[in-house]
């Protein structure tokens, strides 16, 4: 199972990501299925969301939450 990252900032500040499995699930082995992708996005203090890319940057602002979900594992075997 993948995990969730919630970051809430206190002053203006540039923050970056560097992570997999945004675009493809990871893949399963032996006929198990693939695990959930990732996603990485900002929570912004007036309520928007700014969706991220795997390799991205985004300029926060004092309240804003960065969020990243990490992907789940790939299943093992056929059902």
């Amino acid at each position: 199972n993948g995990g969730v990252r919630r970051i809430r900032f206190l002053e203006d500040m540039t923050a970056a990501i560097l992570s997999n499995n945004r675009l493809h699930a990871p893949f399963g082995l032996a006929g198990g299925e693939p695990g959930a992708m990732g996603r990485n996005y900002v929570e912004r203090i007036d309520g928007s969301v700014q969706e991220l890319g795997p390799q991205d940057s985004a300029q926060l602002h004092p309240g804003d939450v960065f969020v990243v979900e990490t992907p789940g594992g790939g299943g093992y075997g056929a059902r």
